[in-house]
């Protein structure tokens, strides 16, 4: 019974391995090729690789031959008790042992720069591809877990690295080499000396396929809780708003409890193989004294300084055994982080433009929807949707969240091709326009304004790299945004962080505005860019705007119709389909839904 309760704080919930083996065969061959694959990036570095190979040869071989000089030494000095020479071969031991951690310095030495290099070339790619994904993709993953495979995985590729390719090198290496000599001295002590490696085989079998799936597990549960973790502290606002700590943390150390099992059981899985090594070590010792002595009193060709080297063989036998076995695990490992890193290299990039498509150098922003469809997969969300945006005119949409309104926005800034219809710029199919040169065109508003972490000055030059102090400050003023900046204690030069932390969310507004006025963009769009902000801000945030638009065609969602009186064009969308389109007054007019969303929302002022 004390017993039991001395455990129970170490009891773990019990994994599926038959099931999470049956995950690994499936993945056999993804892992052979992840392991082909990064021996690409390893060969790429072919001149340090091949020093390195050589101090492993070099190490190995001195690692052989000390151990065969001592037995040399029991046999020729010291049992026969002559000191003649005995001086000599104690400094070639003391050069050889000397050399041996030489070599062993410089491939350690040459081995991390190449590690460094390889993660450095992974993490440029992963960064790269970012850039080059669909905005699809970053919507249905967690940030935090993509940031993850960035950081955790690649560093466990970089670990394995540094600790794996040599010790396999040196392991193979000092096996061959530790069976060659060991025959050559004694093919009986030899076969005792192998009698451990049918049980060692055995064990490392039993563990290893094991170890595979729940390194596997482990990396994939580190994803989702750091995935959870840049939620909760991006959502820390709406977390306390809706008293949702308690949830949160509960839902956390789910997760880090899931973690924390799978972690446990891999960890003690794999800690079996040093007891397996150490039990072997012991039983080939023993094994090699007895059958030693037996051959040594009856005179078989074995001399006490063979027995000698046969033990440290043994041991050194079972140790690159040993080696190998505890570098698959963490090759494993490794192989499990490279896989989620190739996972985002391999993922279908954004579309490239068609092979006839062309740079536009200016643009009238004059937009023509013609029976557009679109869908996400597999599910239709537009359908139909035909309207004329004529240069400089400002057209809203409206409806209920799922209606397709960021959906035209995405066609618009060609983040999605549509799948049928017609859809041109200044009579130009969109498809035959190159997606960055009609970005360059365009200037965005958001309802969450994104700044970096950098001086106000550079946040509001990202609109324009190229831009002056003068053109700054200049955009700063149209944007109504000079007079509160100039008030912060270092003014332009004041750092902001990711969140924007020290200014409120309309200053944030203002300054995404300063972006786009810097920008000169022909084509504006405004999502929400007035919404959750006080009344006195909102008002310069309509004048900046009003200001923005002027001569340039505009797009705006809003949910707030007095935002949008002015528009030239409102299109009420509803499932995807225009369903009243017109100006204020005219939808007014038809005392159609538009209508009796305007009278709800006058209601509710």
């Amino acid at each position: 019974m004390l017993i039991k309760e001395l455990i129970r704080p170490f009891q773990y919930e019990k994994i599926d391995l038959t099931s999470a083996e049956t995950q690994n065969k499936k993945r056999a061959k993804d892992t052979r090729g992840t392991i082909k694959r990064i021996w690409t990036y390893l060969t790429a570095e072919k001149a340090k690789l091949f020093l390195v190979i050589l101090m492993v040869l070099i190490s190995t071989v001195l690692g052989l031959l000390g151990p065969y000089l001592i037995g040399r030494a029991i046999d020729l000095y010291i049992v026969t008790e002559t000191n003649t020479g005995l001086k000599s071969l104690l400094i070639w031991l003391v050069f050889i042992y000397l050399s041996h951690s030489l070599s062993i310095f410089l491939q350690n030495f040459w081995m991390v720069g190449i590690a460094q290099n390889i993660v450095y070339r992974l993490r440029e790619q992963i960064f790269h591809q970012f850039h080059r994904l669909p905005i699809s993709y970053f919507d249905k993953r967690q940030h935090g877990e993509l940031m993850s495979r960035v950081t955790n995985d690649i560093d466990n590729v970089n670990n394995t690295l540094n600790q794996s390719v040599i010790q396999i090198f040196s392991s193979v290496l000092t096996l061959v080499g530790t069976i060659v000599v060991m025959l050559s001295l004694s093919p009986i002590l030899t076969v005792v000396t192998m009698t451990t490696i049918p049980i060692l085989i055995l064990a490392m079998r039993w563990i290893t396929k094991r170890t595979g799936p729940l390194y596997k597990m482990q990396q994939k549960d580190l994803g989702e809780l750091n995935g959870f973790v840049e939620e909760s502290v991006s959502g820390q606002h709406v977390i306390k708003t809706y008293s949702q700590e308690d949830r949160v943390i509960q839902g956390f150390d789910e997760r880090n409890k899931k973690l924390q099992n799978t972690g446990f059981w891999a960890l003690t899985i794999a800690g079996f193989i040093p007891k397996v090594m150490n039990m072997l070590n012991y039983v080939s010792f023993s094994l090699i004294a007895f059958i030693g002595g037996i051959l040594y009193i009856y005179d078989f060709g074995v001399t006490v300084g063979v027995i000698v080297i046969f033990a440290e063989y043994a041991r050194q036998f079972t140790r690159p055994l040993n080696e190998l076995s505890n570098q698959f695990n963490i090759l494993l490992s490794a192989v499990a982080g490279a896989e989620r890193v190739f996972l985002v290299l391999d993922e279908e990039q954004e579309e490239s433009d068609e092979n006839d498509a062309t740079d536009i150098t200016e643009t009238n922003g004059h937009f023509v929807f013609c029976d557009v469809s679109f869908g996400y997969e597999k599910e239709l969300i537009l359908q139909g949707i035909s309207f004329e945006a004529k240069p400089g005119e400002s057209v809203a949409f409206v409806g209920h969240t799922g209606a397709g309104k960021s959906t035209i926005i995405n066609l618009i800034a060609r983040f999605y091709n549509y799948d049928k219809g017609n859809l041109t710029l200044d009579g130009i199919d969109m498809k035959q326009i190159t997606r960055s040169s009609l970005r360059s065109h365009m200037g965005f508003v958001l309802q969450d304004a994104i700044l970096f972490h950098d001086t106000i000055r550079e946040n509001i030059r990202y609109g324009k790299l190229a831009a002056t102090d003068e053109e700054v400050i200049q955009a700063a003023k149209d944007a109504n945004a000079h007079d509160f900046i100039m008030r912060l204690p270092n003014g332009y030069d004041t750092v902001l962080d990711q969140s924007g932390s020290g200014i409120s969310q309309g200053q944030k507004q203002l300054l995404a505005i300063a972006r786009a006025f810097i920008s000169k963009p022909s084509i504006l769009v405004l999502d929400e860019a007035t919404s959750n902000i006080d009344t006195i801000t909102e008002l310069k945030i309509q004048q900046a705007l009003e200001r923005l638009m002027e001569g340039r065609t505009s797009f705006i969602i809003a949910h707030r119709l007095n935002t949008i009186q002015q528009a030239d064009k409102i299109i009420l969308l509803e499932n995807g389909k225009i369903k009243e389109q017109g100006n204020h007054k005219e939808l007014l007019a038809q005392k159609g839904d538009y209508y009796n969303l305007h009278q709800q929302q006058a209601q509710e002022a």
